[in-house]
């Protein structure tokens, strides 16, 4: 919420010096916080919820016209997910399709059903049609989204996510199918056979516990006991595939005591997850953890998140230590932020950054892993010692 403001005034500098300059904030935040951004934001012209892609071109044109702001946080009532072909893509090799919109769990602290409303699932004919276009179009890689996207029904034929992502991976060229955030609750075993079953599948899971304490995961609504997500994580390891698994982890949370948070370090250690999500509890508006004392000090929040990032830093340098001197698949999609020349992600989603032309951008390359970290690994493109190999031979 904080960097939607902030760089709320960033933009607000701009439309200072150029008046003709439409500002609109769209989606959740818009939905969330209503006409108080236009208090603190007064140049924005426009104010619109979830939902609007249709009708923003109008309100472009009405916010055109007039100096009021044109709002419209109405919720829409239709059951029936939005369709689009207006889509910016960040990638031209990755693309994020969309699966389900909202969400129909009361989890205590989770905005969405109040922001997006209930949980409506997009025709898998739709979805199938989009990811084959993506391939014709040269994308690698798609991402399915949503909210709990292991919960996606067909609204017709009733397929499950399992039999989705199975239809998906039969499509001729796609090399990588990825899905978040599925969960725990609903992880059923026929989505780990088919992720075991087709290659296609990135053998990673981000499956969100939360908390190690079932105490604070009741009282998060959660829906699940820390006893049902261990048996889930043992299902994933004992799996015919190596599958890495991550997850998110809200420190803090009213009513968690000392114990609560041992439960959930001693969770790390058990589970040994490959990386981590880790935030400090805050309050929500509309949330029903609104309603209960948020009785954990700030200064006692920031030490239980610190002594969490530290305890799975060490976890995640030892992980990656495994990957020393082996050759890894790895989607080169961008140049790397260091002193390397690319960055790219292998199938478990591990970020490597390497040495290597930038004619591999868009490629799925050999990596030789050369050193490594605890959040990237670093190596050379093997292509090159490949070439070197086959010329001294």
């Amino acid at each position: 919420m904080q960097k939607v403001y902030a760089r709320l005034g960033e933009i607000g500098k701009e439309a200072r010096r150029n008046p003709e300059l439409i500002v609109g904030v769209v989606g959740c935040m818009a939905q969330l916080e209503g006409t108080g951004i236009l208090r603190r934001a007064p140049f924005v012209r426009i104010l619109a919820g979830p939902q609007k892609s249709v009708v923003l071109p109008e309100m472009v044109e009405q916010a055109a016209a007039r100096r009021e702001p044109v709002v419209d946080l109405r919720m829409d009532d239709d059951p029936e997910p939005l369709e689009t072909s207006h889509v910016l893509r960040q990638s031209r090799w990755r693309a994020g399709v969309t699966i389900s919109e909202g969400c129909d769990r009361q989890c205590s602290f989770c905005v969405v059903p109040f922001t997006r409303g209930r949980e409506r699932n997009r025709p898998a004919a739709a979805i199938l049609r989009e990811v084959e276009a993506l391939v014709d179009q040269g994308y690698l890689e798609v991402v399915l989204l949503g909210q709990t996207v292991n919960s996606y029904r067909d609204p017709a034929s009733r397929i499950t996510f399992a039999q989705l992502v199975r239809r998906l991976a039969e499509i001729r060229n796609l090399a990588r199918i990825r899905f978040t955030s599925p969960h725990p609750g609903e992880f059923s075993d026929e989505l780990l056979e088919v992720m075991v079953a087709y290659p296609q599948v990135c053998n990673q899971i981000h499956l969100p516990v939360q908390s190690g304490s079932t105490r604070v995961l009741r009282a998060m609504r959660r829906g699940y006991t820390r006893d049902h997500y261990m048996k889930t994580i043992g299902k994933i390891r004992a799996a015919a595939r190596p599958i890495a698994i991550s997850t998110d982890i809200i420190v803090g949370f009213p009513g968690e005591t000392e114990a609560d948070f041992q439960a959930t370090l001693s969770l790390l250690d058990e589970v040994q997850y490959d990386w981590v999500f880790a935030f400090r509890y805050s309050p929500r508006p509309n949330t029903a953890a609104l309603n209960l004392q948020d009785d954990v000090p700030d200064e006692e929040k920031r030490r239980r998140l610190s002594l969490l990032q530290e305890q799975q830093r060490l976890i995640q340098y030892n992980r990656n230590a495994a990957y020393q001197g082996r050759i890894l698949e790895v989607l080169a999609d961008g140049r790397a932020k260091s002193r390397f020349t690319l960055s790219g992600r292998t199938t478990e989603n591990r970020i490597v950054n390497f040495d290597g032309p930038e004619t591999l951008l868009g490629r799925i390359v050999p990596v030789a892993i050369t050193g490594f970290g605890a959040n990237s690994l670093k190596g050379e493109w093997a292509g090159r010692r490949q070439e070197d190999c086959r010329e001294r031979d």
